[in-house]
């Protein structure tokens, strides 16, 4: 029989990982340290996720993709043993405690210190991403267990000093601090200089932005809890899976009541006959190119004559952008429906020829002729892009009356891995490869790579929608990209957005000739050790990457020809 080659592995452990996460959901109960658990982690230390670098190593505890879970899980997660998830619930006349991660607009509840419940509005996409991050870390406590208290002579000296600091519950400093980050270092078998590394970046979320315990606690909590579960199985953590949520997959439920709100409110404010251009991006990009120097000119600041500086100048001006923005067309429209999809409804018309950055060339005779309207939506998370934009491009019936929209545009921008470039290179798709299925969808893309700037690199080609960013091996993405599929780059969502969009043409809801724009700028090499989303965020580096793009839509939207069909 024929060998298997790593990256034919790296397909088969993702496909038995997302096989067995569909069963735990249909089942409606597991635990991690069972045998389904135990299945799930088995498929993901196959896979050996780039993000999670040493997960495979028994013999060290992976502290980068620790840092990118605790930031993307509620704070007090290492404490809990019991995890439900569900759909929407009405927890407003209960005290449970609401928490949202620093990294990742996913709401929780604390039932209990040890039990917390997860609102899922996303979709199957946040599901497996849950369950991702539920396993890596499952596989780190029991790595940490080992080497606390699986030893001849029992506990180590070194737990029982971290156990110590952490009952303690005193800010330590100085040479105390160095003595329980070297014991620490022992028990993760990290350097020093690593689990210091970690410790600072910890500390720094636990006191700017509370979304944390910090390091000594989460180590010791996770440890604990695997004791624990040697001690009974009625102390193992087990995950829930309620009827409700199973009633929500695949039912649009919450992208309908997001698409029927937002275009009410698009009608409220008279602007449902107008030409509108439909664009995913963050929400403060467009915005901030189209009101920035007038906000500053309204407060008497010098407008700096280079885009960028103007945008880096404003960026802790945010308040005052926005007020400017509300008085000169730009709608907020706040999503309270669940999906998590805020939205700024911009009317182009209203903009100040005299107060726009000489930067950004626009035809104002053209854009009070045509008079535009944007819809800048922010970003969906994977499978929930698909819902999101079908229900968009949806006409939209008000009571016994449908109203179509004039949709004249779609622009994608977003962030992404690249395979062939670096962080803050851009990537332009040409067709996406849906991974693990059978879909592939050629692009039409409006965007040229002449349309952008010398300084930053452009390319062009397919990619590759994944599952989820935690679920990437690099024997396999190198093979995306240097097979004949030539893959410049992977992302979560513009696969799911053309499903959508050719769903509509066919469905005759938008034009087949309509412009559609895909472009990202990358957030990371996944190929490039140090170089994963684990590695810390952009910075300053994504701001020109991200602005060009901004601004090349801008101008694509009211320059080119498009409005007049």
């Amino acid at each position: 029989m024929e060998e298997l080659s790593k990256p034919q592995k790296a397909r088969i452990a993702i496909r038995t990982f997302k096989i067995h996460a569909d069963s735990l959901t249909l089942q409606g109960a597991y635990k991690p340290s069972g045998k389904a658990g135990e299945k799930l982690a088995e498929a993901l230390r196959l896979l050996s996720p780039e993000i999670y670098g040493s997960m495979t190593d028994n013999r060290i505890v992976e502290l980068k993709g620790l840092e990118y879970v605790i930031d993307r899980m509620p704070k007090g997660i290492e404490k809990c043993t019991r995890l439900i998830l569900t759909a929407q619930e009405d927890f407003n006349q209960t005290s449970f405690e609401k928490i949202i991660p620093l990294k990742r607009r996913r709401v929780s509840y604390a039932v209990s210190k040890i039990e917390m419940c997860f609102v899922i509005t996303r979709g199957t996409s946040e599901i497996y991403d849950f369950l991702t991050h539920i396993t890596f870390l499952n596989n780190e406590a029991q790595k940490i267990y080992q080497q606390a208290f699986n030893r001849v002579d029992g506990m180590s000296p070194e737990w029982a000093e971290l156990e110590k600091v952490v009952r303690d519950e005193k800010t330590i400093a100085g040479e105390e601090l160095d003595q329980a980050i070297w014991n620490l270092s022992i028990i993760l078998g990290r350097t020093y200089k690593e689990t210091r590394d970690s410790y600072e970046s910890f500390e720094e979320n636990r006191l700017e932005s509370v979304s944390n315990n910090g390091l000594f606690s989460i180590i010791y909590n996770i440890g604990m809890r695997i004791r624990g579960e040697q001690e009974g199985v009625q102390n193992l953590l087990t995950v829930y899976f309620t009827p409700s949520l199973h009633e929500m997959i695949g039912h649009h439920k919450y992208a309908s009541l997001w698409a029927v709100s937002l275009k009410k409110k698009i009608r409220d404010l008279g602007l449902q006959d107008r030409p509108v251009h439909v664009i995913s991006a963050n929400m403060h990009s467009m915005r901030n190119l189209l009101y920035g120097a007038g906000a500053l000119m309204a407060a008497g600041h010098a407008v700096p004559d280079d885009l960028y500086d103007m945008v880096k100048y404003i960026k802790d001006k945010e308040r005052l952008v926005v007020d400017y923005a509300q008085k000169h067309g730009c709608f907020f429209y706040d999503d309270k429906t669940g999906s998590s999809i805020d939205v700024n409804i911009i009317d182009l018309s209203r903009i100040d020829e005299q107060k726009n950055h000489p930067a950004l060339p626009l035809s104002f005779e053209k854009l009070q002729e045509i008079r535009p309207v944007l819809v800048v939506m922010d970003y969906a998370f994977g499978t929930q892009a698909f819902e999101i934009m079908d229900e968009l491009l949806s006409p939209y019936c008000d009571g016994k009356q449908q109203v179509n929209f004039n949709i004249q545009s779609i622009s994608i921008m977003g962030k992404a891995g690249i395979l062939p470039g670096k962080k803050g290179d851009i990537m332009l798709a040409s067709a996406y490869v849906l991974e693990g299925t059978p879909h592939n969808y050629i692009v039409t893309n409006d965007f040229d790579e002449k349309d952008f700037d010398n300084g930053v690199e452009v390319y062009s080609g397919p990619m590759v929608t994944v599952l989820g960013t935690s679920l990437q091996n690099r024997d396999m993405l190198n093979r995306f990209h240097s097979s004949s599929w030539k893959a410049i780059g992977l992302e979560m969502e513009g696969g799911h957005y053309q499903r959508a969009i050719s769903g509509a043409i066919i469905q005759e809801h938008i034009r087949p000739d309509m412009k559609i724009r895909y472009a990202y700028y990358a957030s990371d090499n996944p190929l490039i050790s140090g170089e994963t989303l684990a590695s810390g965020p952009m910075g300053e580096d994504g701001i020109v990457p991200t602005y060009m793009i901004s601004k090349i839509i801008l101008q694509k939207i009211v320059n080119c020809d498009c409005n007049d069909q």
